[in-house]
C-alpha cells in the first residue's frame, strides 16, 4: 500500500514510525514531514497539509492509495471530505463530526442526551453576563474555555475571579466561552479507533497537561504514561459510562465515521469518569506514549476499519510501560521562543536506530540533520522511555532528555512519579 500521512509534529512522526513497520507498506510519504521522518519516508516538504487541492494533487502524482490524517489542521479545512469525494480513501473525521470538538457546548449537550458524566457548565455570549455570574460565585474553582475550536492550552483553571474575567476578555474575541466546574482527580485519555459498527480501544494513558505539578499553566501536553495502573472498576466505569454511550450516541445522531476519537476524562474523587473534552484526532503526547506498545500492524487495523469489523479485532500489546517526556521551548505555551539552535544530536538517537534506546519523536523543529536543527514552535522533542515498569521507563526517558539541548529548553521532571509512588504504596 502507498500511504500519505499529513503532518509534521511528534505525534505524526510516531504514527509514521508505526506505519513504517507494516508488512503491507510499499511506500510511505509524509507531508510535510520533519528532520527525522525522511529516514523511513519520503517528505513532501512543499505540500501544505491543510490545503485540500495541494493534498489531492500530491495523491494523484504519487499514486497514493490511502491518506492518514491524525493531526488537527487538515480535519478542520475539509481535506477528508475533498479526498473522499474524489475517490481517495482517508482516515479521519469528516466535517459533520467536527462539532464534537469544535463546539464544546454541543459536545456537552451530547453528553447530557446520552447520560454521560460531564462537568456542570454555563455558556456565556458576552463578558457582562460572565462577570455578573463570577461575582456571584467569588472564590469558586472554575475552568474557562473557548467554545470555538481552540488548542487545549487556551483555557484557565482558577479560583481567582479577577483572573478569570481578564482571561475571558481574550476568549470572547474568538466567540462564546464555556465556564465549567473544576473537577479534581486523575487525568485519563481514552483513544478509540472507530468505524460504523463499533470501536477498538487503544491502551489508556494519563497525560500531564500543565507546566508544573503545582499551579501550572495549561499546555497541549508535557508528558504521558502508558498503560496506567488503574483498577478494573475504573476501566469498567469508563467503558460503561463514557465509551459505549458515546459510540452509541454518535451512531444514532449520524456522527459516526472511520478514524480516531480521543476522550479526555478526569476520574473524580468518587471514581466516576467525567468527560472534559472530545477530540476527533490523536492527542499529543498520548500518541507517542502508546504507539510503541502496540504490536498490531496498523494496516491490518485499517483494513478492519474499512470493513466495519474493528470491534472484532484483538489489541496486542508489548509487555512493559512507557513514559513520554516533552522538551519545550522557552515561554511555552504562552509565547514560545523559536529559532534557537539545538546542540548537535547523535544520529543514532535522533533516528531511533537502536531498539534499546528511548524512542525520539521530533516536533516543532526545522533542519536537515542532527547538526543544523533549530526550534520552530513550542514542543520540540518527545523522549519516550521504555521499561518493564513505569519506574524503569521513567529512568530510561530522563537519562536522555538532556541530549536535546538548546537555550531556554525545559521539561517537567515528574512524569510518571505519581504512579511510581502509588505502586510502592
Amino acid at each position: 500500500m502507498r500511504v500519505l500521512i499529513l503532518g509534521s509534529g511528534a505525534k505524526d512522526h510516531a504514527i509514521a514510525w508505526w506505519f513504517s513497520q507494516s508488512s503491507y507498506l510499499s511506500e510511505l510519504f509524509i507531508a510535510p514531514g520533519n528532520v527525522a521522518t525522511d529516514q523511513f519516508a519520503i517528505n513532501l516538504g512543499s505540500i501544505d497539509p491543510s490545503d485540500p487541492v495541494e493534498v489531492y494533487e500530491a495523491c494523484v502524482e504519487n499514486r497514493i492509495e490511502f491518506v492518514f490524517i491524525g493531526t488537527e489542521a487538515p480535519l478542520f479545512t475539509g481535506v477528508i471530505d475533498y479526498l473522499n469525494e474524489r475517490g481517495i480513501p482517508t482516515f479521519g473525521a469528516p466535517r459533520r463530526a467536527i462539532k464534537l470538538e469544535a463546539d464544546r457546548n454541543f459536545a456537552r449537550a451530547f453528553t447530557d442526551r446520552h447520560n454521560i458524566p460531564t462537568p456542570r457548565r454555563n455558556l456565556f455570549e458576552n463578558s457582562a453576563a460572565l462577570e455578573k455570574f463570577l461575582n456571584r460565585h467569588k472564590g469558586e474553582h472554575f475552568v474557562l474555555k473557548s467554545n470555538t475550536l481552540a488548542p487545549s492550552r487556551i483555557m484557565l483553571d482558577s479560583s481567582n475571579t479577577d483572573d478569570l474575567i481578564a482571561f475571558a476578555s481574550r476568549l470572547f474575541e474568538r466567540g462564546p466561552v464555556l465556564l465549567e466546574e473544576h473537577v479534581k482527580g486523575m487525568h485519563l485519555t481514552a483513544t478509540l479507533l472507530i468505524d460504523n459498527n463499533g470501536y477498538l480501544a487503544l491502551p489508556l494513558t494519563s497525560d500531564y497537561m500543565y507546566t508544573s505539578e503545582e499551579k501550572g499553566i495549561p499546555t497541549g501536553g508535557m508528558g504521558s504514561v502508558c498503560p496506567i495502573p488503574v483498577s478494573d472498576e475504573i476501566i469498567r466505569s469508563a467503558r460503561e459510562l463514557v465509551i459505549e454511550p458515546t459510540i452509541y450516541g454518535m451512531k444514532v445522531e449520524g456522527l459516526s465515521y472511520k478514524g480516531v476519537l480521543t476522550i479526555s476524562i478526569i476520574v473524580n474523587e468518587n471514581n466516576i469518569p467525567v468527560v472534559v473534552d472530545y477530540h476527533i484526532r490523536f492527542n499529543d503526547p498520548a500518541t507517542q506514549a502508546m504507539i510503541p506498545l502496540i504490536q498490531n500492524d496498523i494496516i491490518d487495523l485499517l483494513k478492519a476499519m474499512k470493513e466495519d469489523r474493528l470491534s472484532k479485532e484483538n489489541l496486542r500489546l508489548r509487555e512493559g510501560s512507557t513514559v513520554a517526556v516533552v522538551i519545550a521551548s522557552e515561554n511555552y505555551p504562552m509565547n514560545p521562543v523559536t529559532g534557537r539552535k539545538v546542540e548537535s544530536v547523535n544520529p543514532i538517537l535522533l533516528y531511533n536506530t537502536l531498539s534499546q534506546l528511548p524512542l525520539i519523536f521530533t516536533g516543532a523543529v526545522k533542519g536537515s540533520n542532527g547538526d543544523d536543527i533549530v526550534t520552530s514552535g513550542g514542543r520540540c522533542f518527545t523522549v519516550v522511555g521504555r521499561g518493564n515498569t513505569i519506574s524503569e521507563a521513567n529512568l530510561n526517558a530522563y537519562r536522555y532528555v538532556d541530549k536535546f539541548r538548546f537555550e531556554g529548553s525545559w521539561y517537567r521532571e515528574d512524569i510518571g512519579n505519581a504512579f511510581m509512588i502509588q505502586n510502592e504504596n
